[in-house]
């Protein structure tokens, strides 16, 4: 493993997925059970991706009290089946939420008629219940959430949103094996905002794969702005990128 920082953001490179997976679990367990000894519930926003795959099904061997997690997740489509795969509540239902006892788990509802309504919901719970730890993906065109560069605002004034999701986000959906064709990708959804994203105590971004390579090289180097919205992670503190050879492919450290 090699370590290198790039502002405040911490960037630990692991030699493959298995690594990467294993070292994020073990470092977001111990400040999950530091948090746990301090306070009674410890709030947490999770990403539904594949590249939480390794990372999740570590995290669920750990010995963490579930019971005083208050589990979120960071966005949702807008009307897709409520039983299909691809969703994210179902992607977190199937990876973490069927496997250990959590004690409060709040579902975004990208059906309910009225997504103006469930963005008010969600950030009603999101203000009830402080997030101290946010875990993150970044998207090929290095979104956080989905808060592509088109929508991405670093000074949002809100909470949770309705986003219309650009082309490179649908085809990544793709790319992911989460849709045979673009043409069955929704084309909206609702996410967390950047603002209330970084409202955490502790960010932790999770991207491995070759496909994220240019996210990453992007995230690492290009001037801090929307138009690469990931870039705003180096000015987190407590912030930690977690990244495999693939996807640090295009870096020089």
């Amino acid at each position: 493993m090699k370590e290198i920082k790039k502002d405040q953001l911490n960037i630990q490179i692991h030699e493959d997925r298995p690594a990467l997976g294993r070292a994020a679990a073990e470092q977001i367990a111990a400040k999950i059970n530091a948090l746990l000894a301090q306070q009674e519930l410890v709030s947490i926003i999770f990403a539904s991706a594949p590249s939480q795959n390794e990372f999740l099904a570590e995290l669920v061997k750990k010995d963490i009290d579930w019971s005083r997690i208050v589990a979120f997740h960071m966005d949702e489509y807008i009307g897709l089946n409520p039983d299909a795969p691809q969703g994210f509540a179902n992607f977190l239902k199937d990876r973490i939420f069927s496997k250990v006892q959590v004690g409060q788990v709040h579902y975004m509802d990208g059906n309910t008629g009225d997504p103006q309504g469930e963005c008010n919901r969600y950030a009603a719970l999101l203000a009830k219940y402080p997030v101290d730890i946010v875990i993150l993906g970044i998207g090929e065109n290095t979104h956080l959430a989905f808060n592509d560069p088109h929508v991405a605002d670093f000074n949002d004034p809100l909470v949770v949103k309705v986003v219309d999701l650009d082309q490179d986000c649908r085809l990544q959906q793709v790319n992911d094996g989460a849709f045979p064709l673009i043409e069955d990708v929704p084309s909206h959804a609702i996410t967390i905002t950047i603002p209330a994203l970084l409202e955490a105590k502790y960010a932790y971004a999770i991207v491995p794969g070759k496909f994220k390579a240019d996210a990453i090289y992007h995230t690492v180097n290009n001037d801090i702005s929307e138009m690469f919205p990931s870039t705003i992670l180096r000015k987190k503190a407590n912030a930690v990128l977690y990244i495999d050879e693939d996807s640090a492919a295009k870096l020089t450290y």
